[in-house]
């Protein structure tokens, strides 16, 4: 992985849970870290004081990854402060745990906004803005493998994201970019836990052939590899990244 250092990689979501696994997992690697929040600033901070307090390099930068022009201040930002991009990681995202019927439109406007408006407006600005021989990892999920009640609109969001993503690959492949997504089951962060109960996440558990639950560090250590240059041939993939869930 020593090729990956000195590169600069946008992070969204990623002041806590997977986003901030991933940006820890990259700088160890020698990645220079953007790491995007949109309201947790304290949380952010603290995985910037993180990394660079074991010798790494880290910014901090707000914005609403739902809204274009904040996703193109977001990129100005890299670029002023570490000269480029590399590596974009697409995390951020919602989760509203309800059945189709009882989802609102505001609720279900807002899953759109966040979950697959911002993959599509970073995208579009990366498919300019990122270096040649770049590197885009999405975060979709398990979910859309599965039936499961109370994650329709996510779902149907993650599976959007992951034909764009195959989309993307084609189009960029001409710069040598990569783009892949990784689909997690469930994994032990905040956004997994809303709205569930103990018996929720044991039967989930019992549904990996692990019989787990995931880890942040599990999830990041697997999107480590697909920014990396031994992961150089594989584009327009989704990878799995459940435990034998499915």
């Amino acid at each position: 992985m020593s090729k990956l250092h000195e590169k600069v990689a946008i992070i969204t979501g990623s002041s806590r849970g997977i986003g901030a696994a991933i940006a820890l997992e990259l700088a160890r690697a020698g990645v220079k870290v953007v790491v995007n929040y949109l309201q947790n600033q304290q949380a952010a901070d603290e995985v910037c004081a993180a990394i660079t307090g074991a010798g790494g390099k880290c910014i901090a930068i707000q914005a609403d990854v739902s809204k274009p022009a904040d996703i193109r201040r977001l990129f100005d930002a890299a670029i002023e402060h570490f000269g480029r991009i590399d590596i974009l990681v697409n995390n951020a995202g919602i989760l509203i745990f309800k059945k189709i019927a009882e989802i609102t439109d505001d609720e279900f406007d807002r899953i759109i906004n966040i979950n697959l408006k911002s993959i599509f407006y970073t995208l579009r600005e990366a498919a300019e803005r990122l270096a040649d021989n770049g590197r885009i990892v999405n975060i979709s999920s398990t979910v859309t493998r599965l039936m499961l009640p109370k994650y329709g609109p996510y779902a149907a969001t993650k599976g959007a994201v992951e034909q764009l993503t195959r989309i993307f690959a084609r189009e960029a492949g001409e710069r040598g970019i990569t783009a892949n997504t990784v689909s997690p089951g469930p994994v032990f962060t905040e956004l997994f836990r809303a709205g569930k109960t103990e018996e929720d996440i044991e039967r989930m558990a019992a549904m990996s052939s692990l019989g787990r639950i995931g880890e942040v560090d599990d999830i990041a250590k697997i999107v480590l590899f697909l920014v990396s240059d031994e992961a150089r041939w594989i584009t327009g993939q989704d990878i799995g990244a459940n435990g034998g869930m499915v």
